[in-house]
C-alpha cells in the first residue's frame, strides 16, 4: 500500500513524499521497463545502462502506486488484495492532505508542493480524474466537512484564488477583465510578506463551488497558453484557499493560506560540455525552476549548519510567493512523481536528488492569530462611552472627566497600547469631533459585518452566470458537431469547444464576422480556414497560405471531416473532431491524446518506432527483435516532443524575418563505431540560414534553451506590436538567439577495415561516407600500405600467412587519401570546404587533414605513416576485428579548420606516429621539440636492438646449414638431403602464391561488404501500395541473387587458388611423377 518514515511530528521540517505511477499507454506500447523498486521508505533506482550500481533513497512517506490494482464497477482505482502496497488516492490524503487540513484548521499556512517530470503523474495526485479525486478537491471537501461541524463554536470564511506563473508573468485565472500586459505586479509588505497586487479572491460556501472555481481556472489557463504561445509544462499553478476562522467567545481570528502548488515540468537535459550554450540557460522561462532550485540547495545547506550568505527568494516570482513555504511560516509537504521506466530514468534521479535536499529544510511555522472580534468589541463600547460623554457634557462637565479618566486606569491593563493615545484623545475633542468619529467606527464595524456577505453574493451572481453558461453549452454538444482542444497536459484536453452550426463559419484571429470562430495561435491567420456544415456533412477548407493538416497529412482543398478526425491548424493547434451525436457511439476517445497527434506527424514524415527498430535489428545481427532498446525509445519520444517545438520555432522565426529554418534529425541513425556497433542515436536539430545556406546543427539541450530565449523575443516584439510596449532597440547578434558562429559539421564516416594489415597485405578501397541518415556525401578513395621503416611498400614476399607472426615485431604501415569524390555538401554551396579526420588505434588525439575547399571532388594526396614497435596481442585483435572510422567534416566561411594536436602523441625520430603504447613503452619518445639527446638515446636502443635480431637470426641459419652438411655421410642421406634442400626452395615460392591468392579474395570480399552493406539499407517506402511491395520484394530478390553470387564466387576462386598451389607444390616436390 504505502511505506511511511515518521508521522508528522512537532518540528516544522519539509516533509517529503514521492509516488511511482503506473507506466502510460507509450511506455506499455514500447515495452518498458521498470527500474524503481521501493522498500518501506526507501526507493531505490537502477541505471538501465549499468545495472550494477542502484541508487538508493529516504523519504518521510513511499507511495506505490505502480501495480497491484484494480478498477471497481464506480471506476474507483483499489487494492488488488485488502492490504496490498498499492497506495490509492485515499492512501495519500490521509497521510498528506489530512495534517495540511488540520494545520490549517490549527491556524498555520500549510503549502503542498508538486514536483516532477511532465507525464510524471503530478496532476493525478494533485487533482485526479473522475472519481479517484486528487488532494485538491479532497480536501476542499473535508475542509467544507470540518467548517459545518464547527459552525457553533466559529464562523469560517473561505476565499479561493488560482494563479498561473509563466515567463516570469502572473496571471490571474479568475479574472473577469483583460489580461493586463506584463501580468500582476508581486508586491512586498511587511505584515503580509509577498502577495499579488489585484489578484481576484473569490468567497466560497461549499465544495462544488471550489471544483467550478476550478474548471473556471482551467479553462481560461487554456485560453491563456495558447495566447501567450506558452507550454504549459514550462508553467507552475498555484490555488490558494484562504481560510479566516472567527472565534466569538474568545474574541480571536485565525486565518490560514492554503497554497496548492503544481510546478513546472522537471525535465533535465543530458548535457555534455560540448553541448554547452554559450547562451546561458538563464531565461525567464526557466528562472523560476531555476532559482527554486537555488533556494532549495541554499536552505538544505542551512539545515545542516554550514554558512549561508544569501537565500535568493527574490530572484523569482515563485520563490517570492513560496518564501513563507521554505523556510518560512507555514508547514510543507512536497510530493515527488516518478515514472517507473527505463526511457525516463534521467528525469526520475534527478527529481530524486532535487526531493532529497528539500526534506533538509526548516520552518518556522506559528499560528496567525488577530484580534478581530476583539478590535469590534472594543469599538461598541468605545461608542457607547462616547455617546454617554455627549449627553453629559454640557451638564456635568468635570465629573465626565474624572469618570473617562476612572475607566481608563480601570482598564489600562486591558487595552492595548495604541488604545491609550486614541481614549486620550478623544477627552480633548469637541461633541463635533465625537459625533464624527463615533459615524466612523459605526462604519467601520459594518463594513466588517457585512463583508463577508456582500462577497457571497456577488460570487452567487457569477456561479449563476457560469452554470448557464455550463447548460448551454452542454445542450450544444448534443446538437452540433465541435471541435476539442488537445494539450500535451492532459488537465487542459477537452476545455475548449468549438462548435460548428449548419452553414459556412470561418475560423482564425478575426472575430469581427458574426459566423466566425476566433482561435489563436502561433501560425494563425485572420481568416485562416472555412468550416461547412452543409446537410449533416462537415468539410474543411484551408484558405491560402495557412497550414492545415488533417490526420497528419497537410491539406490543401476542400476536405469532408469524419468523427475523431485529428486536426492541426498553425504551428501546433491541435483539435479532435466530433461529429454529430449519431455518430458517436461509444468510441474511446482519450487514446486522441497529444502524443497520438505528434505520433501521427513523425509517422506522415517516415519516423516511427518499429522503422526505428528494424534499423537497430538490421545494424546489429544480435539484436532480440522483440526487446527494444531503451536509449531507441528515448529517442522516439524525444523526436515527437521537439516536433511542434520546431514547427512553433519556424513561425517565429517567419514572423520575426529572421530567415532561419529549423529541422529535426536523428543522429546516428545509419552510422556505426570501429567494431561495426550502432551508435546510441540522438536527436538534433539543423539550423540553415535561408539566405547564405549557413549550417548549425544544434544539441537537443541546445534548441529547448534558444527555444524559450525565441519565446521571450517573440513575445517582446508581440508587445511592441500591439502598442503595449516601447521599442526596443534591435539585438546584437551575440544575443540573438537564432544565430551562433560557425562551427565544423561532421557530415558522416566511412569504415576502412584493418584485417589486411594483420597479413600485411595492401589494400586500396573506394569508400562510400554515409551521413547520419544514412545518405551518400561522397566517396573517399582510400590506401592501406604495409611498408618499412623508411616507408617503403612491402612486396607480396613479405605477406604473411600466420598474422600471429607480428607479435613482438614491428609494423609499419601507411593510410594514404587519395580523393575524396561527389562531395554533397560543396554542392549544395560552393563556397563550402571539408576535412578528414581519424584516430587510429590508441592514438591520445584524433588527426585531420589539410581543408580543402571550393571543390566537388577535391584532390587530399595525404599520407600518414604509422608504426607500432612491438605489436602487442591488443594491436592485433583489433587489426582483425576492427575498422578505421574516417569522418568527413563539413567547412563553412568564417569557421575555423580542424587543427591536430600533437599533445600526448609519441613518435618516432623519423617522424612516425606511434601506435599500441602497450608495446612501445621502452622505445617511444614523447614529441618534446627540447629533447634531442633522448631521442638519439632512444635510436640507438633501437639499432641495438635491430642487430640483436640480426645475430639471432644469422645463428639460427647457421646451425640449419650445419645440419643440412651433417647429412651429406651417405648416397641415399645425399639424394634425401637435395630433395629437402628442393623442397626449401620451393617454400618462399608457394607462400608467394598462396599470399597473391589471399590478397585477391581480400579484394573480393570489400565488393561482398558493400553488397551486404545496400542490402540493410533497402528497405520499402512507407507510402508503398500492393504494387510497390510487389517491385521492392524483386529489388530485394535481386540484390540477394547478386549478394550470393559474389560471396560464392569469391570463396570458390579462394578454394581453387589453394587446390592449385596444393598441387603444384606436389608437383614439384616429386610425389607425383
Amino acid at each position: 500500500m504505502r511505506a511511511k518514515g515518521a508521522e508528522m511530528p512537532g518540528k516544522d521540517c519539509v516533509k517529503v513524499a514521492v509516488r511511482v505511477r503506473p507506466f502510460n499507454k507509450r511506455e506499455r506500447d514500447a515495452g518498458g521497463r521498470c527500474i524503481i523498486s521501493m522498500a518501506s521508505s526507501t526507493i531505490t533506482i537502477q541505471d538501465p545502462r549499468n545495472s550494477q550500481s542502484p541508487r538508493s533513497f529516504c523519504f518521510d512517506y513511499a507511495y506505490w502506486s505502480h501495480s497491484g490494482f484494480t478498477r471497481d464497477c464506480s471506476g474507483l482505482y483499489i487494492p488488488e488484495e485488502p492490504g496490498g502496497r498499492y497506495a490509492d488516492q485515499g492512501s495519500v490524503f490521509q497521510d498528506l492532505g489530512e495534517g495540511i487540513l488540520e494545520n490549517a484548521l490549527q491556524g498555520y499556512n500549510a503549502t503542498l508542493l508538486a514536483y516532477g517530470q511532465t507525464g510524471s503523474g503530478k496532476s493525478y495526485s494533485m487533482v485526479g480524474y473522475g472519481p479517484n479525486k486528487g488532494l485538491v478537491p479532497t480536501l476542499s471537501d473535508k475542509l467544507f466537512q470540518a467548517i459545518k461541524a464547527n459552525q457553533d463554536s466559529r464562523q469560517c470564511q473561505v476565499f479561493f484564488s488560482m494563479l498561473e506563473i509563466y515567463n516570469e508573468q502572473v496571471v490571474d485565472l479568475l479574472s473577469r477583465g483583460s489580461r493586463s500586459p506584463g501580468g500582476l505586479r508581486v508586491r512586498e509588505e511587511q505584515q503580509r510578506g509577498f502577495y499579488v497586487e489585484g489578484l481576484r479572491r473569490v468567497p466560497c460556501d461549499s465544495a462544488p463551488q471550489v471544483e467550478q472555481l476550478m474548471e473556471q481556472g482551467t479553462r481560461m489557463r487554456t485560453t491563456a497558453t495558447t495566447h501567450m504561445n506558452a507550454n504549459s509544462s514550462r508553467s507552475h499553478m498555484l490555488i490558494i484557499l484562504q481560510l479566516k476562522q472567527i472565534f466569538s467567545e474568545e474574541s480571536i481570528t485565525k486565518q490560514s493560506n492554503i497554497n496548492l502548488v503544481d510546478l513546472a515540468g522537471s525535465e533535465r537535459q543530458r548535457v555534455s560540455g560540448s553541448e554547452a550554450d554559450r547562451l546561458k540557460e538563464g531565461t525567464a522561462i526557466n528562472l523560476s525552476l531555476t532559482t527554486l532550485g537555488n533556494v532549495i540547495s541554499a536552505l538544505a545547506d542551512v539545515a545542516v549548519g554550514k554558512k549561508v550568505v544569501h537565500i535568493p527568494y527574490r530572484d523569482s516570482v515563485l520563490t517570492k510567493l513560496l518564501q513563507s513555504a521554505l523556510g518560512g511560516n507555514s508547514r510543507t509537504v512536497m510530493i515527488a512523481a516518478l515514472s517507473p521506466a527505463d526511457i525516463c530514468y534521467e528525469e526520475s534521479i534527478s527529481t530524486l536528488r532535487y526531493a532529497e535536499r528539500a526534506k533538509r529544510i526548516q520552518n518556522r511555522a506559528v499560528v496567525n492569530e488577530s484580534p478581530t472580534e476583539r478590535l469590534v468589541k472594543e469599538l461598541k463600547a468605545e461608542n457607547a462611552r462616547l455617546l454617554q460623554r455627549l449627553s453629559r457634557l454640557g451638564q456635568e462637565g468635570r465629573r465626565a472627566e474624572d469618570e473617562t479618566s476612572r475607566r481608563w486606569k480601570e482598564g489600562g491593563q486591558r487595552m492595548k497600547p495604541w488604545r491609550w493615545g486614541a481614549v486620550f484623545m478623544l477627552l480633548l475633542l469637541c461633541p463635533e469631533e465625537l459625533r464624527r468619529l463615533l459615524t466612523h467606527n459605526e462604519l467601520q464595524i459594518r463594513a466588517i459585518q457585512t463583508l463577508w456577505e456582500q462577497h457571497l453574493q456577488e460570487a452567487l451572481k457569477d456561479w449563476e452566470q457560469q452554470y448557464a453558461t455550463i447548460t448551454q453549452e452542454r445542450r450544444m454538444m448534443q446538437m452540433h458537431p465541435y471541435i476539442l482542444n488537445i494539450n500535451e497536459d492532459t488537465q487542459l484536453s477537452g476545455v475548449v469547444k468549438l462548435f460548428i452550426q449548419e452553414g459556412e463559419w470561418d475560423i482564425g484571429l478575426s472575430d469581427s464576422s458574426p459566423r466566425s470562430i476566433s482561435i489563436r495561435g502561433l501560425g494563425i491567420q485572420d481568416r485562416h480556414a472555412v468550416f461547412s456544415n452543409v446537410q449533416r456533412r462537415v468539410y474543411l477548407t484551408p484558405l491560402a497560405g495557412s497550414n492545415v493538416i488533417v490526420n497528419g497529412t497537410p491539406i490543401s482543398q476542400k476536405t469532408e471531416l469524419q468523427h475523431l478526425d485529428r486536426l492541426i491548424l498553425g504551428s501546433n493547434s491541435t483539435y479532435l473532431f466530433i461529429g454529430y451525436p449519431s455518430e458517436r457511439g461509444g468510441d474511446d476517445w482519450s487514446r486522441y491524446d497529444y502524443d497520438y497527434f505528434q505520433s501521427e506527424l513523425a509517422a506522415a514524415e517516415g519516423i516511427n518506432l518499429h522503422s526505428l527498430c528494424e534499423e537497430q535489428t538490421q545494424g546489429d545481427s544480435s539484436a532480440v527483435p522483440s526487446q527494444t532498446d531503451p536509449s531507441l525509445l528515448a529517442v522516439f519520444y524525444d523526436y515527437i516532443k521537439l516536433m511542434p517545438m520546431v514547427a512553433e520555432a519556424n513561425q517565429m522565426s517567419q514572423e520575426l524575418h529572421k530567415g532561419v529554418e529549423f529541422k529535426l534529425e536523428i543522429k546516428n541513425l545509419a552510422l556505426s563505431d570501429s567494431k561495426g556497433h550502432d551508435l546510441e542515436k540522438e536527436i538534433a536539430v539543423r539550423v540553415t540560414s535561408l539566405e547564405n545556406k549557413q549550417v548549425w546543427l544544434w544539441s537537443k539541450a541546445k534548441f529547448v534553451n534558444r527555444k524559450f530565449l525565441m519565446e521571450e523575443l517573440y513575445q517582446q516584439h508581440h508587445t511592441e506590436r500591439k502598442g503595449e510596449g516601447a521599442a526596443r532597440a534591435p539585438m546584437p547578434r551575440d544575443r540573438d538567439p537564432f544565430w551562433d558562429p560557425l562551427e565544423p559539421l561532421l557530415l558522416g564516416s566511412a569504415h576502412l577495415w584493418l584485417q589486411s594489415l594483420a597479413f600485411r597485405i595492401a589494400l586500396e578501397e573506394q569508400l562510400e561516407v554515409l551521413g547520419s541518415e544514412g545518405t551518400e556525401e561522397a566517396i573517399l578513395q582510400a590506401q592501406l600500405l604495409p611498408c618499412s621503416p623508411t616507408g617503403l611498400t612491402l612486396g607480396e614476399d613479405d605477406i604473411l600467412i600466420d598474422p600471429s607472426e607480428l607479435l613482438g615485431r614491428r609494423l609499419d604501415f601507411q593510410l594514404v587519401l587519395d580523393q575524396c569524390c561527389g562531395l554533397r555538401w560543396v554542392q549544395q554551396a560552393r563556397n563550402r570546404g571539408v576535412q578528414i579526420g581519424f584516430r587510429m588505434f590508441d592514438s591520445a588525439q584524433p588527426l585531420y587533414t589539410p581543408a580543402v575547399w571550393h571543390n566537388v571532388n577535391p584532390l587530399l594526396d595525404q599520407r600518414v605513416h604509422f608504426t607500432s614497435l612491438h605489436t602487442s596481442q591488443g594491436l592485433l585483435e583489433h587489426l582483425q576485428t576492427s575498422a578505421l572510422v574516417l569522418e568527413l567534416w563539413g567547412l563553412q566561411e568564417g569557421c575555423r579548420d580542424m587543427v591536430s594536436s600533437l599533445e600526448g602523441v609519441r613518435m618516432t625520430p623519423e617522424g612516425c606516429f606511434i601506435i599500441d603504447q602497450a608495446g612501445a613503452t621502452e622505445t617511444a619518445t614523447t614529441v618534446d621539440p627540447g629533447s634531442e639527446l633522448s631521442c638519439s638515446l632512444r635510436a640507438l636502443q633501437q639499432d641495438v636492438e635491430e642487430l640483436r635480431n640480426t645475430n639471432a637470426a644469422l645463428k639460427t641459419e647457421n646451425n640449419t646449414l650445419r645440419d643440412q652438411l651433417n647429412t651429406t655421410k651417405t648416397g641415399a642421406e645425399w639424394g634425401r638431403g637435395r630433395s629437402e634442400m628442393r623442397g626449401s626452395s620451393l617454400r618462399p615460392s608457394c607462400d608467394a602464391e598462396f599470399a597473391r591468392a589471399l590478397k585477391v579474395f581480400y579484394h573480393s570480399m570489400t565488393s561482398v561488404r558493400v553488397q551486404l552493406q545496400r542490402l540493410r539499407r533497402h528497405r520499402p517506402s512507407e507510402e508503398s501500395d500492393l504494387l510497390g511491395l510487389r517491385l521492392f520484394v524483386d529489388e530485394q530478390g535481386g540484390l540477394l541473387r547478386d549478394f550470393s553470387e559474389l560471396l560464392e564466387q569469391s570463396v570458390s576462386s579462394l578454394k581453387q587458388d589453394v587446390a592449385a598451389i596444393v598441387r603444384r607444390k606436389r608437383e614439384r616436390s616429386g610425389i607425383w611423377s
